[in-house]
């Protein structure tokens, strides 16, 4: 399906989420390319939820509805993997069993063969990340900080039509925080890739700018 009208970036089409008999979500939104949408609430009112919606991965408790569209292509009815949603969460989750290096290339997309080009693009993508000679590294010995931008380095590699953020800077330190707020949003300027944050930080929504939807919780729900 192809949306012909305002097709770039991100639209969200009377998308409706509910558990129960509780509406989590009624939204309808335009993310332009290179900007954020920032959903803010607390704990429990369906932020996440939202976020496996368009990712795919909806638990089957919860029901969802509405049209999910990047660049015009109707990402409903595909499977999570050929949405190409690039999604960051609290925790980098890095395979322990991996390099840093291997780590990237993992993600990078199957159709560019030869192990010697994904290494390239691996070892290219971190440096990007200002961490050159990382790739052999054990994920154990990075700091928050540098594990953070291999999850980043990771999802870029992806070829990611859209980027959905799960408070991915709540574990930061103060300072972190800052540093990887500007890199994630600049990096998403630069590529040109609509964005949807969620989280309960006001300085988050600060930081990326755009427009803010807010959500009320109306019961005890970890969502």
């Amino acid at each position: 399906m192809l949306d012909r009208e305002g097709a770039s970036g991100l639209r969200l089409s009377n998308v409706s989420i509910r558990h129960e008999n509780r509406v989590l979500i009624d939204l309808s939104a335009h993310v332009a390319p290179g900007h954020v949408l920032t959903i803010m609430g607390p704990s429990g009112s369906g932020k996440s939820t939202l976020l496996a919606y368009i990712g795919g991965f909806l638990d089957p408790v919860f029901r969802g509805s509405g049209d999910i569209l990047a660049d015009g292509i109707s990402l409903s009815g595909l499977m999570p993997e050929q949405r190409r949603a690039g999604i960051l969460f609290q925790d980098p989750l890095l395979f322990p069993h991996m390099s840093v290096g291997a780590n990237v290339a993992f993600a990078i997309p199957a159709q560019v063969r030869g192990r010697a080009e994904r290494q390239t693009i691996a070892v290219r993508m971190l440096a990007e990340m200002e961490l050159g000679g990382f790739a052999g590294r054990d994920p154990a010995t990075l700091s928050g900080g540098q594990k953070a931008r291999v999850a980043l380095a990771r999802v870029l590699v992806s070829q990611p039509r859209l980027l959905l953020l799960d408070e991915p800077f709540s574990k930061l330190d103060a300072d972190l925080r800052a540093q990887m707020r500007s890199l994630v949003f600049e990096r998403a300027r630069s590529a040109g890739l609509p964005v949807l944050l969620v989280t309960h930080d006001e300085a988050d929504a600060e930081a990326a700018g755009g427009a803010v939807h807010r959500l009320v919780q109306t019961g005890a729900l970890d969502a």
